[in-house]
């Protein structure tokens, strides 16, 4: 499956993609984001200075996505780390090693922007996913913490 993955940085014009990947979180009881609101958003996700969303491509398809922000820092010398959100592989695509060359390619990004770690929290009932990271070796670290804020209507 690998060989006929290709990887790219998303744009303004996969919004679509990206708001039909996002829809299948299983962590997500929201309805998804409109395709306006998203716009806007895009404006912001730009202005980050290291700050991406990758898009896993097969046959011409949208299949995968992750987000990485590199962070700089002055804790750790100096060393910068990275941080993958919103992992995705399509509901139909799954089990095929999507996923699993998405988050080779993080590790391999963020190596390559010489960060010291890649770090992503997955909820804590979300037992295949662990699985699912725990064969790629990464290794569990800690404990995550979560402060809900209100929503606002901003």
């Amino acid at each position: 499956m690998e060989d006929s993955l290709h990887f790219r940085v998303a744009g303004r014009e996969d919004i679509p993609d990206l708001l039909r990947l996002y829809s299948q979180l299983d962590d997500h009881p929201d309805p998804p984001l409109d395709a306006s609101s998203a716009d806007d958003i895009w404006d912001v996700v730009e202005s980050y200075p290291d700050y991406q969303i990758h898009l896993a491509e097969s046959g011409g398809r949208v299949v995968g996505t992750f987000s990485l922000l590199v962070v700089a820092t002055l804790s750790h010398r100096g060393i910068p780390s990275a941080l993958v959100e919103a992992v995705v592989v399509d509901a139909d695509r799954r089990g095929e090693g999507i996923g699993g060359a998405m988050m080779r390619r993080a590790l391999d990004i963020a190596r390559t922007k010489g960060c010291y770690k890649l770090a992503l929290s997955s909820g804590s009932r979300r037992s295949d996913a662990h699985r699912f990271y725990d064969n790629l070796g990464f290794e569990r670290h800690g404990v995550s913490f979560l402060a809900r804020l209100e929503e606002t209507d901003a």
